[in-house]
């Protein structure tokens, strides 16, 4: 029997248009996927252990610049899956993020304590005048303990206080605040597993929104070869039982081995991928650049 070409996740055989069924069941087939590979990496490299000692990470931490990069910073753009590609189905979206270390000690119970902020924006640059559909802002306090098991280094306990909003009042008001806590476990030089649990307060203005973006995620990042190739991903689940929730996942090539530039593919289907529609679900296929932390983040 010939075996069947593999054949990448978009590469779907309808020319355009992609019927809501197909998407919902490509969204369940990609979300299984995305858990069974959170999960297996867990089990399978339980006992793993990466070999660091403690000045070395103090050393890593403190050795990077007080102001620096805290999530990817990127621009992309492409279109939704579900629709044909016109000017109002197409977009830009860009992320601007950074953190302010506060303290080169490890001062707080412990941990070092950090200011964060982000801002993800979408940008129908295809229709005239090229308007903005939605910013996101989320500034945030954050504090960073590193952890240890027979004096090596195995990861990393984040606890922070966030707030994510798009700046709007009236009907149009969309806001988040939460407190979090997240576990970063580093496997090996060239692999990151986390999760990240968050307990949302304040939300009398979206009540539902827990219903599509949960109360955690996991996340990986797998340095696929050499230091130039990226596989990340980040699932949501909704606090529902039904699919509701998102899958995050990009593939990411650095253009020159010394360079922090990389283009990347970035995929996204689900729920809330901006507040302000986030009850609609989206299929979104976009290509860029992205600019990225060090891979030692911790966070």
């Amino acid at each position: 029997m010939q075996k069947a070409p593999n054949r990448p996740i978009w590469a779907i055989s309808r020319p355009v248009n992609l019927e809501f069924t197909d998407i919902l069941l490509l969204q369940k087939s990609i979300m299984k996927f995305g858990f069974s590979i959170l999960l297996l990496s867990v089990v399978f490299s339980s006992y793993a252990q990466f070999p660091v000692d403690k000045e070395s990470v103090d050393q890593i931490i403190t050795g990077l610049p007080a102001f620096s990069i805290f999530k990817d910073n990127y621009f992309v753009t492409g279109v939704n899956l579900s629709e044909e590609p016109t000017k109002n189905s197409m977009d830009a979206k860009f992320q601007i993020s950074f953190k302010q270390r506060l303290s080169n000690e490890a001062s707080v119970f412990g941990a070092y304590p950090y200011l964060t902020y982000t801002q993800k924006s979408f940008w129908k640059i295809y229709k005239a005048s090229s308007p903005f559909e939605e910013s996101n802002y989320n500034p945030g306090l954050m504090l960073l303990k590193p952890v240890y098991r027979d004096k090596k280094f195995i990861g990393a306990l984040n606890m922070g206080i966030e707030h994510e909003s798009n700046g709007r009042d009236s009907i149009y008001s969309r806001s988040f605040n939460a407190v979090s806590v997240g576990f970063i476990r580093l496997y090996s030089p060239k692999l990151m597993v986390g999760v990240k649990l968050w307990l949302p307060f304040l939300i009398d203005n979206n009540p539902s929104l827990p219903k599509y973006i949960g109360y955690a995620e996991g996340q990986l990042q797998w340095i696929i070869h050499e230091d130039r190739l990226f596989f990340d991903l980040t699932v949501r689940k909704g606090a529902d039982w039904d699919f509701k929730g998102s899958i995050n996942s990009a593939i990411s090539y650095r253009l020159t081995k010394n360079a922090n530039q990389l283009i990347t593919l970035q995929y996204w289907q689900g729920y809330s991928e901006s507040l302000i529609d986030f009850k609609k679900e989206r299929g979104m296929l976009r290509v860029g650049f992205v600019l990225k932390p060090t891979f030692y983040r911790f966070y």
